[in-house]
C-alpha cells in the first residue's frame, strides 16, 4: 500500500480561492488610483519645471535692476548646507490631498506694483503666452506683495489672500488642487487637457539672493484619465492578461481539485451500483484530502460489500447442501415407515424401526447442531467489540470447559482488546477442535509485537494433512461428518478475529498436532 501523500484539505482550498478573488478588487481599486494619480503627478512636475525656468529668469531681471533691494521681500529659508541640488519632487495624491474651491478672483492691491518690475512683466508676457500655447498651462508672475506683473487681465491685482500664494511669499513651494469650473461646453471624452473636473496650482518663490522677489503661480488641467491609459494600454493589456490567468487558475483549480474528482466520484459510485466489479481494480478519483478519503471509504466499503456479497452466495449455497442431507435422509426413513405401516407384506421388524428411528434422531442432531453453530457464526460477524481481558482469565476458562484437556500457557500478564467472552469463543473452539482430534495436552505462549499480541496455539492431537490445509478455514469444511462435525469452527473463530481487527494463521505443520497463531491488539492500541 502507497504511502498518502499530502494533499490540501477542501476548506484550504476554498480559502485560497476566496483570497484570490478577495484581492481582485482591491488590485483593481489600486490601479485605477495609481493611474489617477499618474495625470497629477505628470502635470505637477511639468509646472515645477517650468515655473522652475520662468522664476530663475525673472530672479536674473530683477537682479538687473538699479536697485534691486527695493523691491525685494521676505527672506527665504535659508538653503540646506552642502547641498547643490535641492530638487522639488510631485507630491500631491488624490486619495490624501484636499480639492480646495475653485480659485477666487484676483483683489485690488492695497499698493500698486512698481513700474520696474511692470516692465519685466510686460517682458515676460510674450514668453508666457508661447509657452502656454504649447504646455497649456496659465502663468502669473507676482511681486513680493502677491500682486500680478504679467498674466494677462489680472495685471496689477493681487493674490495674496490664496494660501500656496502666501506660502510660496514665505520662501515656500506649495501646491494645490482646487475645482475646475469652466462656461465652456463638456470636454471630449478624449480631450487632452479638459477631461477633468479638478485644476492643479503651484506657487514657485522667485528668489534673489536670500530675498524672496515674487512668485510665479501657474495652473494647468491635468491630461484626462482615458488618454493616460490609452498610453498605459500595453500594461492595461499585461493586468488584463494577468486577472484572466487568474480566473483561468481559480477554474482550473477547482475543476482538477474539486469538480472532476467529485463527478468521477459520482460515475464510481454508479458503476459500483449496476455491479460493475472492474472499476473496483482502478484507484478512486483524488483531488483534496476530503474527497481522496471519500473515494478510499467508497471503495472499501464496495469491497466489503462484493466481499459479504459473495461469501452470503457461498454462504447459502453451503447451508441448503448441509442442511438438504439429513432432511433428505429424515424424509427418506420417514417414507419408509409410512409405507411398511400401510402394507402388512413390508412390514418392519422392531429393530430396523429403531435403526430409522436412531438415524432420524441422529440426523435431527445434526440439525440442531448445525443451526446452533450457524447462531454462533451470525454472534461471530457482528460481536460486540468493546471490552478488554487479561488472558490468564480466558486460560483459566479453558480449563474448567475442558478438563481433559491439560493447558499449560505463558504470558497471562497480557491484556488483549476483546471481552472475555469473545475471547472464550475463539480459544474455545481451538481446543474443541484439539480435544476432537485425539489432543490431550494444550501449549499457548502470548508475546507481545508492538500494538498486538501474538498467541501461539499448539496441541498434540493428530494434526492437520497436508493436502487440507488450503482448506481448514473454509466454511463447511470438516473430515469429521460422519462424527457430527459441522466444519464451521474455525470459520467462527475468523470471523470474531476479523471482527476485532485480529488474524488467525495456521503455522507450518511439526512432528505432531496443528498450531496456530492468532494475533489480536493490545489494549489501549484501539
Amino acid at each position: 500500500m502507497t504511502a498518502d501523500k499530502w494533499r490540501p484539505s477542501l476548506g484550504l482550498v476554498v480559502l485560497g480561492v476566496l483570497a484570490i478573488v478577495a484581492t481582485l478588487p482591491l488590485f483593481g481599486l489600486f490601479l485605477i488610483r495609481v493611474y489617477e494619480n499618474g495625470p497629477i503627478r505628470e502635470a505637477e512636475a511639468e509646472l515645477i519645471a517650468q515655473s522652475a525656468v520662468l522664476a530663475a529668469v525673472t530672479a536674473r531681471a530683477i537682479e538687473a535692476l538699479p536697485e534691486p533691494e527695493r523691491v525685494l521681500g521676505a527672506a527665504a529659508p535659508p538653503p540646506v548646507e552642502n547641498e547643490r541640488y535641492q530638487p522639488i519632487q510631485p507630491s500631491l495624491d488624490l486619495a490624501t490631498a484636499d480639492i480646495l474651491g475653485r480659485r477666487p478672483d484676483a483683489t485690488d492691491p492695497g499698493t500698486p506694483p512698481d513700474p520696474a518690475l511692470l516692465a519685466i512683466g510686460a517682458g515676460l508676457l510674450p514668453v508666457l503666452e508661447r509657452t502656454q500655447g504649447v504646455t497649456l498651462a496659465g502663468f502669473r508672475i507676482l511681486d513680493r506683495d502677491g500682486t500680478v506683473i504679467a498674466g494677462r487681465n489680472e495685471v496689477g491685482r493681487s493674490l495674496a489672500d490664496l494660501p500656496e500664494v502666501a506660502a510660496a511669499l514665505k520662501g515656500t513651494f506649495r501646491s494645490v488642487l482646487r475645482q475646475r469650473v469652466s462656461d465652456e461646453p463638456a470636454p471630449a471624452l478624449t480631450s487632452i487637457s479638459r477631461g477633468t473636473r479638478v485644476r492643479l496650482f503651484t506657487a514657485m518663490p522667485i528668489r534673489v539672493g536670500e530675498r524672496v522677489a515674487g512668485v510665479v503661480y501657474a495652473s494647468r488641467t491635468p491630461s484626462n484619465l482615458v488618454r493616460h491609459l490609452y498610453g498605459e494600454r500595453v500594461k492595461l493589456a499585461l493586468a488584463a492578461a494577468a486577472v484572466l490567468a487568474a480566473v483561468l487558475a481559480i477554474a482550473a483549480l477547482f475543476s482538477r481539485a474539486i469538480t472532476r474528482p467529485i463527478h468521477a466520484l459520482v460515475a464510481r459510485s454508479h458503476a459500483i451500483a449496476r455491479g460493475d466489479r472492474a472499476v473496483l481494480a482502478e484507484p478512486g478519483p483524488l483531488g483534496t484530502r476530503e474527497i481522496a478519503r471519500l473515494s478510499r471509504g467508497l471503495d472499501r466499503m464496495a469491497h466489503e460489500l462484493r466481499e459479504r456479497s459473495d461469501y452470503i452466495a457461498t454462504f447459502a449455497a453451503h447451508v441448503s447442501h448441509e442442511l438438504k442431507t439429513p432432511l433428505t435422509a429424515i424424509q427418506g426413513a420417514a417414507e419408509l415407515m409410512r409405507d411398511a405401516q400401510a402394507s402388512p407384506a413390508d412390514a418392519m421388524s422392531p429393530a430396523e424401526q429403531t435403526r430409522f428411528l436412531d438415524n432420524i434422531l441422529a440426523d435431527t442432531g445434526r440439525l440442531t447442531a448445525l443451526l446452533g453453530r450457524l447462531r454462533e457464526l451470525a454472534r461471530a460477524d457482528n460481536p460486540d467489540i468493546r471490552g478488554t481481558t487479561r488472558l490468564d482469565a480466558v486460560w483459566a476458562g479453558l480449563r474448567r470447559a475442558h478438563p481433559g484437556l491439560i493447558v499449560e500457557a505463558d504470558g497471562n500478564d497480557r491484556t488483549v482488546a476483546i471481552s472475555a467472552e469473545n475471547a472464550g469463543i475463539v480459544f474455545a473452539h481451538l481446543a474443541d477442535n484439539a480435544r476432537r482430534h485425539g489432543a490431550s495436552r494444550l501449549r499457548i505462549t502470548a508475546q507481545a509485537s508492538g500494538e498486538t499480541v501474538v498467541v501461539h496455539v499448539a496441541d498434540d492431537g493428530e494434526g492437520i494433512p497436508e493436502r487440507n490445509r488450503a482448506q481448514v478455514f473454509e466454511t463447511f469444511f470438516t473430515t469429521r461428518r460422519e462424527a457430527g462435525g459441522t466444519g464451521m469452527g474455525l470459520g467462527i473463530v475468523r470471523a470474531m478475529l476479523r471482527a476485532h481487527s485480529g488474524t488467525i494463521e495456521l503455522l507450518p505443520a511439526g512432528e505432531r498436532g496443528a498450531a496456530f497463531a492468532v494475533t489480536l491488539p493490545a489494549a489501549g492500541a484501539v
